[in-house]
């Protein structure tokens, strides 16, 4: 194969609600950690194991906005995008750097912003029939 790849798929819950920032231009960004789950048990003593680890995802314009409008903590969620490793200046001018995963298509699994739409739908004779803003 003589091209390259950067991709990958993650399926999470939300360890914080979005956060979003407006330009002035009219575009947004979002963000949020992401927490994905590994389970093992060790083999000389039996004891169940879970470890965490924690990717912080970036979503732009019309996404970060259905991202602030549905999804809180705790929410699950199925993302696709890629890795991308951005530079800053901290304080002290010393050159940071932070791994981000930049959000191409996503699924949410289930929220309760979501859950709560389709409960108050259900409960409303009038609305029975009509579907979610999304």
């Amino acid at each position: 194969m003589s091209g390259s790849l950067n991709k990958i798929m993650l399926i999470g819950h939300l360890g914080d609600d979005v956060k979003i920032h407006h330009f002035e231009g009219g575009g947004s960004i979002g963000r949020f950690p992401l927490a994905t789950n590994e389970s093992y048990t060790k083999k000389d003593t039996g004891e169940k194991v879970t470890e965490t680890e924690w990717h912080n995802i970036v979503v732009r314009n019309k996404v970060a906005e259905i991202c602030l409008k549905y999804l809180s903590k705790g929410d699950r969620i199925y993302i696709e995008g890629k890795i991308k490793t951005r530079k800053w200046k901290s304080e002290d001018g010393s050159d940071r750097y932070t791994t981000e995963i930049n959000v191409d298509q996503f699924t949410f699994l289930n929220t309760k912003k979501i859950s709560e739409s389709q409960n108050s739908i259900n409960e409303d004779p009038k609305t029975e029939n009509q579907d979610l803003p999304f």
